[in-house]
């Protein structure tokens, strides 16, 4: 199949990845839509290849030669316009997090499959070649049972300030399905296990009250941020493991890592912060940066992807259109990271432990 693009949203996540990124993998990017035409005619005219800027989302998914539709909209419009691009026969990779709630992503995964078309949700932790490393390494079992896992969203002071980001309406909230959800799917998804049992979790608002902190983006408008800075769980899984969420925009810490993972296995542990290290009987100590990958003997092993994440998330997609494959991001695998986000706002605004079978 053509991978030929529509556009739903042309802000900063769609120029400063998807469309370049797609440029580069190949797709022709025919339709764009936002709600600030003079930004869709911009794009239109950067990225585009025999180009249409359309006045509405419905005019730009009537058009039979778009195939794919790319979502980069703010959260609470996210299920709305999968679905109807999925209804009308479009696939749909839609940015993180999946929908404002698990409700909403149901809806989405349903629409998928009754339309028998693809889904994807664009979680590009996943596309680093350290991750793509360590995952080949999990799942040929060098870590043996992978029963303790953390997952690391921490920003000493990074607190978005501009568009949506001032209120949780249109976000669903703050930090937590903002950069939480990232390092939960990158640990869900080196664990390979989306069972979980039950969450206990906190949340805070304790930093975004004083705007005049430094912060990586200037000043932002407490009175607007109406969203936490800090989420904190135990997630118990239906096998027995556990895995922690520590996630803030804006916390007094030493080190801060955002989508990152820490893994403890029965036969060897693994850190993704900053590259890769690995501990264990098999290989002894093994470290992987972004260029080279190496152990204490010397020994190398190959590594895949390009070394800009994003580049390598819209080929991968691109080739699972052209070739009818399934996407790497599997629509099931992000609906249990939307059902944990909620089951961790639940918990923390309850103050109680929450099962995930009785949301």
């Amino acid at each position: 199949m053509d991978v030929c693009i529509g556009m739903i949203g042309c802000g900063g996540i769609a120029q400063g990845k998807h469309m370049p990124g797609l440029q580069k993998a190949g797709a022709e990017l025919r339709g764009f839509f936002d709600v600030d035409r003079v930004r869709a005619e911009a794009c239109a005219a950067k990225f585009g290849k025999n180009a249409v800027v359309f006045d509405s989302v419905e005019a730009l998914l009537a058009d039979e030669r778009i195939t794919t539709v790319q979502i980069c909209t703010p959260n609470l419009t996210h299920a709305s316009y999968a679905v109807q691009a999925l209804n009308a026969g479009k696939n749909v990779m839609c940015e993180k997090p999946m929908a404002i709630n698990a409700a909403e992503a149901e809806k989405m995964v349903e629409a998928a499959k009754q339309n028998h078309r693809k889904l994807t949700i664009a979680y590009q932790g996943r596309f680093r070649r350290e991750a793509q490393l360590l995952k080949s390494m999990c799942e040929e079992g060098e870590l043996g049972e992978i029963y303790f896992a953390r997952a690391h969203a921490l920003r000493r002071r990074g607190v978005p300030n501009w568009g949506v980001y001032r209120g949780s309406r249109l976000q669903g909230g703050g930090c937590l399905i903002d950069i939480g959800t990232h390092a939960l799917d990158l640990t869900l998804w080196l664990m390979n296990n989306y069972e979980p049992e039950s969450v206990l979790a906190s949340t805070y608002r304790k930093i975004v009250d004083r705007p005049t902190d430094a912060n990586v983006w200037g000043e932002w408008e407490s009175a607007l941020a109406d969203r936490e800075d800090a989420a904190f769980a135990m997630i118990r899984m239906k096998n027995g493991a556990t895995v922690e969420l520590e996630c803030s925009w804006a916390i007094n810490c030493r080190e801060a890592y955002e989508n990152c993972a820490t893994l403890a296995g029965t036969k060897a542990g693994a850190d993704l912060r900053g590259g890769l290290w690995l501990n264990g009987a098999n290989r002894g100590s093994l470290y992987l940066n972004h260029v080279d990958v190496f152990n204490e003997t010397g020994t190398s092993f190959p590594v895949s992807h390009a070394d800009e994440p994003g580049d390598a998330e819209m080929a991968a997609w691109a080739e699972a259109i052209r070739d009818d494959r399934e996407p790497l991001v599997k629509p099931e695998q992000a609906l249990t990271v939307a059902r944990l986000i909620d089951a961790i706002y639940l918990s923390a605004r309850e103050g109680r432990e929450v099962r995930i079978a009785d949301m």
